[in-house]
């Protein structure tokens, strides 16, 4: 089907994006899985070209953009060729939401001109070795000073993206009990130098996939973060989550999409090559009919994603609506490629072959920004249930 969610000025930075990736990207991918995140400087190679500051309002150095589809263009260019440019999903799309629409006017001017630049990485620590899904059974803690200048945090996190190389993080602490009626009270966001005493990163997790994106534990000993580092009002987090984990989860939906196209492209290309029994592989009833179910599930598929990523540009993007879109979009991503996978046969789970690097880099899609259980109970209470 015909798309038309882009624009000639979408097409002219797929363009720019695509020459991009090939000269700076794909020749160091191997070395960045080896070791675990791309150089300091690709972030600012990335600020140069523009990239990082595409949603940032230009009184701070952006292109004051508030669409999310170059952000797809970037999906679909980095899965055509089986790469990622390492936490920039996280940095753009999940974590900039909180410092465009949570900071006051000196946190904007502080911040915003550095993340664009490609000088401040940002993470966020949500989640904790003993809470996964349950946000409001946090442990993790701040008292503020008894002269008010500060808060003391102390805690811990876990899964944390970006962790490794972060210069601020946006840690989710409980600020005060939760009110009998409402366990998701009392908790705030502090965002957290790195450079501070009592800072420390943990082990480096060894992913399954992801392999050029830094995976951390993060721990904080009598943490003092300024109260000017306090995002928003106290004790209102999870309002703020609730509202941006809307764009963090169609993001991931996004991703999904591009991936599960890119798979069928892999798939495509090398059943055509592959000679089994005298013949390509492609020439197969079974191995048509696979590809031809992919096909149409990605289809519906991108046509689902598309049509989000239409409604968050409007202001009109539900809850619920992020949802569906990334359940739908995580678990059938999910089968399209396991199936791509499936038609390489044992060459499709060597590493070498990019879709073994997609099978494994999708299968967390299910787990984070909410697992897919955690969607369905959010479809469910839309629906009354």
């Amino acid at each position: 089907m015909r798309r038309t969610l882009f624009t000639d000025d979408h097409e002219a930075f797929r363009t720019t994006v695509r020459d991009f990736i090939a000269k700076e990207v794909v020749p160091e991918f191997d070395a960045w899985q080896e070791q675990g995140h791309p150089p300091r400087d690709f972030y600012r190679r990335l600020g140069e070209l523009g990239v990082l500051g595409i949603n940032v309002p230009a009184a701070y150095g952006g292109a004051g953009e508030t669409t999310i589809k170059y952000a797809a263009v970037i999906a679909e260019e980095t899965h055509r060729v089986g790469v990622s440019l390492g936490n920039y999903q996280a940095h753009a799309l999940m974590i900039l939401p909180y410092l465009l629409t949570c900071t006051n006017e000196e946190q904007k001017r502080r911040w915003l001109p550095a993340f664009v630049r490609g000088d401040l990485l940002p993470a966020i620590a949500m989640t904790e070795p003993g809470t996964g899904s349950d946000l409001a059974g946090m442990t993790t803690r701040a008292e503020l000073s008894e002269d008010g200048t500060h808060y003391v945090l102390n805690g811990a996190k876990t899964f944390i993206t970006g962790g490794v190389t972060a210069d601020l993080v946006l840690v989710v602490c409980r600020t005060s009990p939760a009110p009998a009626d409402d366990r998701r009270g009392g908790l705030s966001i502090l965002c957290v130098d790195t450079s501070s005493e009592g800072y420390a990163v943990g082990r480096r997790l060894q992913k399954m996939g992801l392999k050029a994106s830094d995976t951390a534990e993060l721990s904080f000993t009598d943490v003092k973060v300024p109260v000017g580092n306090l995002l928003g009002e106290e004790g209102r987090a999870f309002d703020y989550l609730t509202r941006n984990l809307a764009q963090e989860r169609l993001s991931i939906a996004v991703f999904n999409a591009a991936a599960a196209e890119a798979a069928i492209r892999f798939a495509t290309d090398y059943v055509k090559d592959r000679q089994v029994f005298g013949k390509p592989v492609a020439s197969f009833q079974n191995t048509k009919f696979v590809l031809a179910e992919c096909a149409a599930e990605t289809e519906a598929l991108r046509t689902l994603v598309d049509k989000a990523v239409e409604l968050h540009d409007r202001g009109e993007l539900s809850v619920a609506d992020a949802a569906k879109a990334k359940l739908f979009s995580t678990e059938a991503s999910g089968r399209v490629i396991d199936k791509c996978l499936q038609l390489h046969g044992g060459y499709g789970y060597i590493l070498e072959y990019p879709i073994a690097r997609l099978y494994a880099d999708a299968r967390v899609a299910r787990i984070y920004g909410g697992t897919s259980e955690i969607m369905k109970t959010i479809i469910a209470k839309d629906l009354g249930l």
